[in-house]
């Protein structure tokens, strides 16, 4: 592993801890006041760690491709994005087969911090992916 990997992961995976104890406090706070008497099908801990672990483990492919140089960066994060997808169709198949009587609280629930790891993950790729390439351009001109 070269020192872009290493730089880039841990400076990754340092902010992606410090936002996910952000959000579970904060959510687990909002829920212990507001819903308090709502018994939810997914507890809170099950769905952040479904979260980060997608996250990291989407992040690092990105980062390691980027690392070793190759650009075709968009078809990597599309097909990871799909599998995102199906296994979050998976991760919440029990609770659709179910027949939850309270339905908006457990999306909610599940949704909210997806969007808010997804907003992260987009912008931390993207941010990766422009040093990768200010990196590239300075190494053609210097030669």
């Amino acid at each position: 592993m070269n020192g872009f990997f290493k730089k880039h992961q841990t400076e990754f995976s340092v902010q992606l801890i410090a936002l996910s104890l952000v959000l579970f406090s904060s959510h687990t706070y909002l829920c212990f006041h507001l819903a308090s008497e709502i018994l939810f099908f997914f507890p809170l801990w099950h769905i952040y760690v479904f979260h980060i672990a997608l996250v990291l483990i989407l992040f690092t492919f990105v980062n390691y491709r980027v690392s070793t140089g190759k650009d075709e960066l968009f078809n990597l994060f599309v097909l990871g994005m799909v599998l995102k997808m199906v296994l979050t169709l998976v991760f919440l198949l029990p609770w659709f087969l179910s027949k939850p009587q309270q339905q908006g609280f457990d999306l909610v629930n599940f949704f909210i911090p997806y969007f808010f790891f997804l907003t992260f993950e987009v912008y931390s790729i993207t941010k990766i992916y422009q040093k990768n390439n200010d990196i590239q351009k300075a190494i053609k001109r210097a030669e």
